[in-house]
């Protein structure tokens, strides 16, 4: 697959720059424009043609909400956005939400954390991809919207993740495991998320505990046996 084109729009230049930079770091990504004004990030969207805007909510002529509200508007096809932004009153958290953005990441972070939330989008937009290559006609049933979605069963509760286990990676290990052509060992899945091969067993045997994946022993191979993880489609 090619490189997601990706737009960065910050008003401070510097900050803008470092964001170019940590796009730059993580594979599967290419900058197609940095601009610092709303108006300019609507131009180049039509002129561009991003897949993905880094967005800033702080936009010295239009916010970065009323520029969601215009993008939103546009006939063509829908862009990603991911919120960057050091706006965090809920008011805005919410608004943003409602325009469509598909993460928020709240300044200041560092570039692991920025590495794994756009590994984390990158995983779910290609199982939105495989997803979309199974389908029907076009068509979802429920068990594909819930696996896209993440919906919970009905009547659910939120549940707590074990201490050392992260929303966002098991996110990513989900996902990874459900696009997967076969089982997966926590080796194989390792060495696909950048995780160590002990994190990586710990996410897989979660997702086996919950009922969210199967585990089988692995046979015939030398050393030390393994064992496989295989996504359960809701």
């Amino acid at each position: 697959m090619s490189d997601v084109r990706t737009l960065v729009v910050d008003d401070d230049f510097a900050v803008a720059a470092i964001h170019r930079g940590f796009v730059e770091a993580v594979p599967g990504f290419a900058v197609v424009g940095e601009v610092h004004l709303g108006a300019d990030a609507l131009r180049a969207v039509e002129e561009l043609e991003p897949e993905l805007i880094l967005l800033d909510i702080y936009l010295p002529d239009i916010s970065g909400i009323e520029f969601l509200n215009r993008l939103r508007a546009r006939s063509a096809p829908q862009v990603d956005v991911i919120a960057i932004t050091a706006a965090r009153e809920l008011a805005t958290v919410r608004a943003a939400m409602a325009g469509g953005v598909v993460d928020y990441l709240v300044k200041p972070f560092t570039l692991d954390v920025f590495a794994e939330r756009m590994n984390t989008y990158l995983a779910r937009r290609e199982q939105l991809r495989r997803t979309a290559a199974r389908a029907a006609g076009g068509r979802l049933d429920q068990g594909q919207v819930d696996e896209l979605l993440r919906t919970p069963a009905a009547g659910a509760g939120a549940v707590k993740l074990p201490k050392g286990l992260s929303e966002r990676t098991l996110d990513l290990v989900s996902a990874e495991l459900a696009g997967a052509d076969g089982d997966l060992s926590a080796s194989e899945l390792a060495e696909r998320v950048g995780l160590s091969r002990i994190s990586a067993r710990r996410y897989l045997e979660y997702l086996a505990a919950t009922g969210r994946a199967t585990v089988a022993p692995r046979y015939g191979s030398a050393g030390r046996p393994e064992h496989g993880y295989r996504w359960m489609p809701h």
